[in-house]
């Protein structure tokens, strides 16, 4: 009946019949930004909101140092002629790819539109029109790329690993959502060069580890896929892109990692003084993550009542809510802060409630803003020498006050053990064998069974562009790409027959 009235009291959405009502009613009355801002697509983080983003930069950051990354700023105007040679570039590179021959074959006389579309340009200074006119960073490649050759010399300057994290924009059209697709995005971008390909393979398997112990803080479990050539950016090699799988069974994009071989520094003369005093080309890649990190960690880990908050990523670890009595209200609010001071000096982010306020309606506005861990602290506690913990997932005790630092660690890395399970298992019951396909006399595919769009699907694929085409005709799913993980043995593909280990996923994307 408590959780009922809760519900009822705000109004939410149950979140496993109506996701699409229920995550942008969550985003706001958990108060993590506000979508009232007058330019559509450009959403105002709230403190609480911010608080939680920054506490994903500040696991980012550690990676980055663990790694030997050092941060970097880059302006946010970019000279127009630079659009212009990235436009040639990407262009080039992808009518080489649509023609099956080497990009130096090839020769353009018009360039495609590219980016030039996406950008928020800036052509007036107060009342001079600019000569060249400049846009708003949507990624930082031209403006890296600029500079390369001005601090690669040889190869003692390799592996060359800076990264940023900065506001991009991109002129979205699609229907904007919090997090998940905006015009203003919050974004992490590594930019890497190498002496040669295996090197920049080495530093792809070290992004996808970054990934694995970043997303292991957020309790997220994620698919890792190599992205088919017609989803590849045309300016990498390859792309490996990683996924969060939402509870709608729709693939949300939360990071991805490029290998561009060398294509990007013949465009830019990035080289580098080899051994033998010849000059090479560089390898390059690119790793970026954006806010759509919180975004899948709303959709996943909240339920009816709100958010539930990874504790490494809570900007309240912990709340304690003093239940006073007159007579002794004073005691209740001094042992209050002398248990907060205690866990704040441990290094907890921790928060006395004190409202003039029933203690149901403190319970019901700290369940929606997901905080892990609730500490009732009354006169019986006190007595008793506990506090009475409540988990926002479930499950209550009595915590001694001697030992509480150790106990409420303790708590705290069961309830991210709790959440990766949980995750864990959403997302495996999500994942499903693809319906098998018949082919007719007359030539043409069916399928077997009715495709749940709440699903996602795997199939054994060793088939052509052709063949791919066919199955989402069929399916109504988009190839998201080949599984960084294969069948550990061969497999006939589903539709031409042919033994693989390859292991590709189907689904419905954001």
């Amino acid at each position: 009946m408590h959780e009922e009235v809760g519900k009822a009291k705000r109004g939410i959405p149950a979140k496993e019949e109506d996701f699409n009502s229920w995550y942008p009613f969550i985003v706001e009355a958990a108060d993590l930004v506000d979508k009232r801002y007058p330019i559509k697509g450009m959403d105002v983080w709230r403190p609480y909101g911010w608080k939680a983003m920054r506490l994903i930069d500040a696991i980012t950051h550690r990676e980055m140092e663990l790694t030997d990354h050092e941060e970097v700023r880059f302006p946010l105007l970019i000279p127009a002629n630079l659009l212009q040679q990235e436009n040639r570039l990407v262009t080039l590179l992808k009518r080489a790819r649509e023609e099956g021959v080497d990009p130096s074959e090839l020769r353009l006389d018009e360039d495609e539109a590219g980016f030039e579309k996406e950008v928020y340009w800036v052509k007036n200074a107060g009342e001079n029109e600019l000569e060249v006119p400049m846009f708003l960073r949507p990624t930082s490649e031209t403006a890296m790329y600029t500079m390369f050759p001005l601090w690669i010399r040889s190869h003692a300057d390799l592996p060359l690993k800076i990264y940023q994290i900065v506001n991009t924009f991109r002129y979205e059209t699609k229907q904007t959502r919090s997090f998940i697709r905006v015009r203003e995005i919050h974004f992490f971008e590594a930019h890497t060069a190498h002496v040669d390909e295996a090197a920049a393979n080495q530093q792809i398997a070290e992004d996808l580890e970054i990934v694995n112990r970043i997303m292991h803080d957020l309790c997220l479990p994620v698919i890792m896929a190599k992205r088919p050539i017609w989803d590849t950016f045309p300016g990498a090699w390859y792309t490996i892109g990683i996924d969060v799988v939402m509870p709608n069974g729709r693939t949300l994009q939360v990071a991805s990692c490029h290998h561009y071989r060398d294509q990007w520094a013949r465009e830019f003369g990035i080289t580098y003084e080899g051994e033998q005093a010849e000059q090479k080309y560089c390898h390059q890649t690119t790793y970026g993550m954006s806010e759509r990190l919180l975004g899948a960690v709303v959709g996943v880990h909240g339920d009816d009542h709100g958010l539930i908050m990874p504790p490494a990523i809570a900007p309240i670890q912990v709340v304690i809510v003093p239940v006073t009595k007159k007579d002794c209200a004073d005691e209740i609010m001094a042992a209050s802060e002398e248990l907060r001071a205690t866990l704040s000096g441990a290094g907890i982010r921790v928060k006395i409630d004190g409202r003039n306020i029933r203690p149901a309606k403190k319970y019901y506005d700290w369940e929606i803003k997901g905080v892990p861990l609730r500490l009732e602290l009354g006169p019986r506690d006190l007595a008793n020498g506990s506090a009475f913990a409540a988990r926002r997932g479930g499950g209550k005790k009595a915590l001694n006050l001697v030992d509480i630092v150790e106990l409420v660690n303790l708590e705290l890395a069961e309830i991210s053990d709790w959440m990766r399970t949980r995750a864990a298992t959403q997302h495996d019951d999500i994942i499903k064998t693809l319906p098998e396909l018949s082919q007719g006399e007359n030539g043409s595919w069916s399928i077997n069974a009715e495709i749940d769009g709440a699903s996602i699907y795997e199939i054994p694929f060793d088939g052509s562009d052709a063949d791919a085409e066919t199955i989402e005709s069929l399916t109504g799913l988009s190839f998201l790409g080949d599984a960084t993980e294969e069948y550990p043995e061969e497999r006939s593909c589903c539709i031409s027959g042919k033994k693989t280990k390859r292991r590709v996923l189907l689904s419905k994307s954001y």
